[in-house]
């Protein structure tokens, strides 16, 4: 069994930071409770009764639950987890019935939504390793045996832009065109800029030149394989994943570090678009640029990473974000010829005339341009995962060039929920300590503005054009929580898996997450100290916590120093109406493993500064509850 400490610390004031979580929690329990009674039917899937005409759309089914078993990894409700499983089988069954599904999986389409999709899958996952062990390796087995048609081991690709279950469903659409509305073209433009868009011939192009082959999105199937590779421990997912990345890693480095975003069948960059190095499907030039290749980029990077140990597959990621960072510009928002209006316009609100660091998100035959605010969630990612000096200098050059303050919390809606990166790197600074409960509260009303939706538009009969409408009304958020308990960045949206310094286990109820009543704040995730306060707000009641050292028991924790008081005459004699200050010390352990378990009485807090060795164990879905794993091993 992991070693134990127990708290002695009296609380005599619970901070604000541990009730409003506690809140957070509470109010969370009843809004995705309304939000399946008032959209959902009884076997789980959506209230939708139309059709799906393009190859859009499971990602916009799946992603309303995506946050739901994250919850439930927090520490959420006891009947959360098998209310998403229950509504991933629902959508799952409905997708099939829609056409979109083969085998409960996506037919084919782009990794910059699969991605999207299969958060919710990675979470469930994590939560029940054992129930979905065998579907989601079948699900990798489709990218790691040839045999299903969607790798080409010789030339290390991914044989085309749109792949899955369905090794028929070639090309990038149906039909004679691709479904590319007049908004859309307005806003980013055609593919193959540097032909006329009003070529006839333009979709009979983007088949021949943009419809086979690899492209940079693709580095996102590599979450799916990670994923495999944590339920099984198989060194075939593992040797898949330094094959594949590496590939990319060297085509990156033979193209001046910049990753490019696309591949011919044989295996050479730019072949199929007369040399270019960007111009693919959902690459640097259309439509979205570094918003897309950037999170693919990162999530294939540290899924080898991770998998392998090798954190030079990071390289994969670096180049391109300080080339980008070194062609940023000072500007307004306002000013800039940014594709992302509708996202910046309401993260930045009044700071969108503020000028600040604008960074180029897109490249064609005219150079870099779409210029934006830097999206933090890469660089954060990058940093998290390896506690570098010189990925954390990068994100302290950002602050110091921003021309607004970091420390602004803003209650706004991301399609990532996420978006506070900045404010929680000046809390991890030093710099504001009133950040966590700017941060709750900032999520307390997110949650109140989306039941403020479902109310509005429950009864509403959702068309084909308006299947958003669920994931924008989705009252779970979790990036506050992530912060705040798992000393973690919000998973990257595009297929990425969860970063945490710490997660925890209810020890009585053999559960993840935080045990009732219990609140949880890391303040620090040095490289050499991660420092978190967990508090036991039950005046009657004792808890008990394990925590562990990341989100897959990768880190090993050497020693545990922690706040102690045995000293009880804080408490005063018979006659004593009032009370002392209870004296605090500290006292430290040796723990020489991935888990800590901590009792707390009733009313009592504990600091604990855990020294760790990070990455030092085999990342998995193991469990302290795991007979194999019961003395730390791995």
């Amino acid at each position: 069994m992991p070693p134990v400490i127990t708290a002695s610390v009296p609380l005599l004031e619970p901070p604000g930071w541990a009730i409003a979580q506690r809140a957070l929690f509470t109010l969370l329990d009843e809004a995705w409770r309304r939000f399946a009674r008032d959209f959902t039917g009884p076997d789980g899937r959506l209230r939708y009764e139309g059709e799906l005409t393009t190859r859009d759309g499971v990602d916009d089914f799946y992603e309303t639950f995506f946050n739901w078993p994250q919850l439930y990894l927090l520490g959420g409700a006891g009947d959360l987890l098998a209310e998403s499983e229950h509504h991933w089988e629902g959508v799952t069954r409905q997708l099939t019935e829609l056409g979109m599904l083969h085998d409960e999986y996506e037919r084919g389409y782009d990794w910059f939504h699969q991605g999207e999709s299969l958060l919710l899958l990675y979470f469930l996952c994590m939560a029940a390793p054992e129930r979905w062990r065998d579907r989601a390796l079948r699900f990798a087995e489709l990218y790691v045996d040839p045999a299903h048609g969607n790798y080409d081991p010789g030339h290390r690709v991914i044989r085309r832009p749109h792949n899955g279950s369905d090794p028929a469903r070639e090309g990038l659409f149906d039909g004679d065109s691709y479904p590319w509305l007049p908004k859309e073209a307005r806003t980013y433009g055609f593919p193959l800029g540097w032909l006329p868009p009003e070529d006839s011939a333009l979709g009979e192009q983007m088949r021949r030149r943009m419809g086979v082959g690899d492209v940079a999105v693709n580095l996102a199937a590599s979450g799916l394989v990670l994923n495999a590779l944590l339920l099984s421990g198989e060194d075939r997912y593992r040797d898949w994943l330094a094959e594949y990345v590496g590939a990319w890693r060297e085509r990156a480095a033979a193209n001046g570090g910049v990753l490019p975003d696309n591949v011919a069948p044989d295996g050479t960059v730019g072949a199929l678009l007369e040399g270019r190095w960007y111009g693919g499907h959902y690459g640097w030039s259309w439509p979205h640029g570094w918003y897309s290749v950037g999170h693919a980029a990162v999530v294939g990077a540290l899924s080898a990473a991770l998998a392998t140990g090798d954190d030079t597959f990071t390289d994969l990621v670096r180049p391109a974000l300080d080339e980008i960072i070194a062609h940023g510009k000072v500007m307004a928002f306002t000013e800039a010829d940014s594709s992302l209006e509708s996202k910046w316009s309401v993260q930045l609100r009044e700071d969108v005339h503020t000028p600040t660091l604008h960074v180029p998100y897109r490249h064609d035959d005219r150079g870099w341009f779409d210029y934006n605010p830097m999206l933090l969630g890469v660089p954060m990612a990058l940093w998290h995962h390896t506690a570098s000096a010189g990925d954390r200098d990068r994100l302290e050059r950002l602050r110091a060039a921003g021309g607004y303050d970091w420390r602004t919390v803003r209650s706004f809606r991301s399609k990532e929920e996420a978006g506070h990166e900045e404010p929680w790197f000046a809390y991890l600074a030093g710099d504001d300590p009133g950040y966590p409960e700017r941060i709750l509260a900032a999520a307390q009303a997110q949650v109140r503005h989306r039941l403020a939706r479902m109310e509005r538009y429950r009864d509403r009969d959702v068309p084909e054009a308006d299947i958003h409408l669920w994931q924008q009304s989705n009252p779970v958020v979790t990036e506050a929580l992530v912060q705040l308990t798992w000393g973690g960045p919000q998973v990257v949206y595009n297929g990425g898996l969860q970063q945490a310094r710490v997660r925890y286990y209810d020890a009585h109820a053999r559960r993840p997450g935080l045990p009732p009543s219990v609140s949880a704040l890391v303040s620090s995730i040095d490289p050499d100290a991660t420092v978190l306060e967990l508090v036991n707000l039950d005046p009657d009641e004792g808890r008990s916590v394990i925590v562990q050292a990341g989100a897959f028991a990768e880190h090993h924790i050497r020693t545990a120093d922690h706040s102690v008081c045995d000293d009880p005459s804080w408490i005063g004699d018979l006659y004593d109406y009032g009370h002392g200050e209870p004296a605090v010390t500290s006292a430290s352990i040796d723990v020489d493993g991935p888990w800590l378990r901590v009792e707390l009485p009733r009313s009592t807090r504990i600091r604990l500064t855990l020294r760790l060795a990070l990455r030092a164990r085999p990342p998995s879905y193991a469990t302290p509850f795991d007979e194999h794993t019961a003395a730390g091993a791995p």
